[in-house]
């Protein structure tokens, strides 16, 4: 394959954009946890001394996007006057690089704000490389030999749990049948997707039954609502949903509850909503509880009720112990909480090897453009499986390439890059404080989200 940049590109500077969509105002993206959020984007753009430039971005939900573009900025200046070549020729190592400032790893190692920075930066750089090759993300990975792919992560904190030589057998099993899954992909029969877009907690009933008859009708099979407000209002909830979808016609429904409860509540209350037959229980405690998920799930099993969690679990030492304790059913790697793409193929390998499937986290501004590319790899290059992929359906508009679904399915990334670059126009728009144009924050409307909660 080719993975080296056809002609030298150097690394020149940086550009950081603080982007924020008004979410709050109609309620969408509204959970137990997040009753006000807005989807905002701290935006990390590569310039180069050629034609080319990387975008990239981390999902915020509004106040401390400016932090994490500060960040951003921080962990790019390492990669100022290298070679694009010189980066991608030992991936593994360059991400180990920019994970070893010293100074900037003290106030978080491998997490939080500067983990968060990093997955935009190293985002920026896969898409730079995407543009250079001519490729989308996925078919660079695709196209790579398993050696090339084990290359790309890491391994330090995690051969406890796998390998590099349990990578490369891994993924040379899977080699069989890589051809025909990658003219699958080519035909968007790769990527199967879920809705969430009906089940925001601030939705109305009549706007909430409007959504998942659309949906329905769309091809979805797979449903996702919010819980965690009270059990008598997600028990009327989860009740319309399913007179909407009935129980055996194939529609299956899961639930979400941004961590809003603690382990013993989230056990007494999934038990009430066991009648409606969810597939799994979202984020049901702290992302931080391996030990609070295993005691749910064990809990919860007879009910047949699973427990996924992924969104904002931030680095792969934190998965490999989700994994290896058997705490949870489905794991939601989120495309930027973790070192981009890098740290995800870690992931991947680990879920694979623990049999457990990937299901990204892909509710967020940029995040199904994203996520697209990751559930494709995982398909063709680690598992050889189908499995399911979220889907929201707002601010795609705002995107060069925006994520496109068809009968139920992704279809599959072409362009060059790794589909999150953002139209100028947009940005600016929505640049926060907007000092280009007239932004919607600018609205008396906007002022008391903008200002905070007050004591």
């Amino acid at each position: 394959m080719q993975t080296n940049v056809p002609h030298e590109v150097a690394i020149t500077g940086v550009q950081t954009r603080d982007v924020r969509f008004p979410t709050s105002l109609d309620k969408t993206g509204s959970d137990a946890m997040n009753a006000a959020g807005d989807y905002s984007s701290a935006y990390c753009i590569l310039e180069t001394d050629s034609p080319y430039t990387g975008h990239g971005m981390t999902f915020t939900i509004g106040r401390g996007n400016d932090i994490v573009c500060a960040a951003i900025q921080q962990v790019a200046n390492r990669l100022s006057g290298r070679t694009l070549s010189s980066l991608v020729a030992d991936w593994g190592q360059t991400w180990r690089f920019l994970v070893a400032d010293s100074q900037l790893r003290w106030i978080g190692p491998e997490k939080g704000v500067i983990h968060l920075a990093l997955g935009a930066v190293v985002n920026a750089l896969w898409d730079l490389w995407g543009k250079v090759l001519g490729k989308p993300v996925w078919r660079i990975v695709a196209d790579m030999t398993p050696e090339q792919y084990v290359r790309c992560i890491d391994f330090r904190y995690i051969t406890d749990a796998i390998t590099p030589e349990e990578a490369l057998a891994m993924l040379g099993q899977s080699e069989a049948g890589k051809s025909a899954r990658i003219q699958e992909a080519i035909a968007s029969r790769a990527v199967p997707a879920y809705t969430t877009s009906a089940g925001w907690l601030g939705y109305g009933e009549e706007r909430m039954k409007a959504l998942l008859r659309q949906t329905l009708a769309e091809g979805y099979k797979h449903f996702k609502l919010k819980v965690g407000g009270s059990v008598d209002e997600d028990r009327r909830r989860l009740a319309i949903a399913r007179d909407v979808l009935g129980y055996d016609e194939g529609n299956v429904l899961m639930v979400d509850a941004n961590q809003i409860w603690s382990v013993p509540d989230a056990i007494e209350y999934m038990k009430q909503l066991a009648e409606f037959k969810p597939w799994f229980i979202e984020e049901p405690t702290s992302p931080d509880d391996i030990l609070g998920h295993k005691a749910v799930r064990e809990a919860l099993k007879p009910y047949g009720i699973g427990v996924a969690t992924g969104e904002m679990v931030q680095n792969r030492v934190v998965f490999k112990q989700m994994l290896m304790s058997g705490a949870i059913d489905v794991c939601q790697i989120d495309a930027c909480r973790v070192g981009g793409v890098n740290e995800v193929m870690a992931v991947m390998l680990m879920a694979h090897k623990y049999g457990v499937p990937v299901v990204p986290h892909s509710g967020g501004v940029g995040l199904p453009e994203y996520t697209q590319h990751l559930s494709t790899i995982d398909y063709v290059v680690v598992t050889g499986q189908r499995s399911l992929l979220e889907y929201v359906d707002h601010l795609h508009e705002h995107f060069l390439h925006p994520s496109v679904i068809r009968d139920g399915y992704y279809q599959t990334p072409m362009e060059p890059g790794y589909s999150v670059e953002m139209k100028a126009a947009s940005i600016d728009r929505y640049t926060y404080p907007g000092e280009i144009g007239v932004s919607w924050w600018t609205t008396d409307e906007a002022k008391p989200i903008l200002e905070g909660p007050k004591i």
